[in-house]
């Protein structure tokens, strides 16, 4: 059964960047102890790009044996892989690049000039056949150790938008995304149930400006509404917010 989310708020953004970028070096060093492979998801997002580039500067960064860390993402824009608009690119130029991953660990979404051209379609269908293999036990999607997820001000979480069709699927574990309310329009995303594979959920949000969404989908709110009332872990469902963030809760 999904986990009930709880809460932990941190004085300001930077503090939160820090605090969740100790509490990611940490989850991925014990994953690590128990098993092969750790398994991270992340997203998009300004505070995210923090948080890996506290993780860069971070002296715990090299407790992490990096060459046993599968890297996936959440959602990702559906564009050239060089494009300033890639979620990858960001992330790789934040943290990334500067850690020794093993290639076969890195798990792109799909580009418009990767195998697939513009037939996003094939490129989801690519995709899921790369989360089917790293799975085990019958399951179609890994358990994902720690997922890292931003929301924006409407609610959205990964490329899962309000009332849009992919926060009604139940079945895939990853779909592409077509009239995005933010550009650019086609994306590709993790669904509920792809995100729900994590042991560990981890809603990350910093900023005045979310302090409606954080309330709305603490609050109960439904998630084709607000899609990051959706957000639930395995084991584990964490919001990390800072003060800003947490200005709409009752303490």
């Amino acid at each position: 059964m999904a986990a009930d989310p709880e809460t932990v708020i941190e004085a300001s953004a930077e503090a939160l960047a820090r605090s969740t970028a100790a509490r990611t070096l940490a989850a991925l060093a014990a994953a690590q102890d128990a098993r092969p492979l750790a398994h991270l998801v992340v997203t998009g997002g300004s505070i995210l790009e923090n948080v890996l580039s506290e993780m860069q500067s971070s002296p715990e960064r090299d407790s992490v044996d990096w060459s046993r860390v599968a890297l996936w993402w959440g959602d990702e824009r559906f564009v050239a892989s060089d494009s300033d608009d890639r979620n990858d690119k960001v992330a790789f130029a934040k943290f990334f690049s500067h850690v020794p991953l093993a290639e076969p660990n890195i798990h792109r979404m799909p580009s418009t000039d990767g195998p697939w051209g513009e037939d996003v379609a094939a490129g989801v269908a690519a995709y899921a056949g790369e989360l089917a293999a790293a799975a085990s036990d019958g399951e179609d999607v890994p358990r994902f150790d720690v997922v890292l997820l931003g929301v924006g001000p409407d609610g959205h979480c990964a490329s899962l938008f309000p009332g849009a069709p992919g926060v009604y699927e139940t079945e895939p574990a990853v779909i592409a995304v077509h009239d995005s309310p933010k550009p650019p329009p086609t994306r590709t995303s993790l669904t509920f149930r792809g995100l729900g594979a994590a042991n560990e959920m981890w809603v990350i949000v910093a900023g005045a400006g979310k302090a409606d969404a954080v309330k709305a989908a603490l609050g109960g709110a439904d998630r084709a509404q607000i899609p990051s009332a959706g957000a639930r872990g395995r084991v584990h469902t964490l919001w990390l917010l800072d003060e800003a963030a947490a200005s709409g809760l009752t303490h």
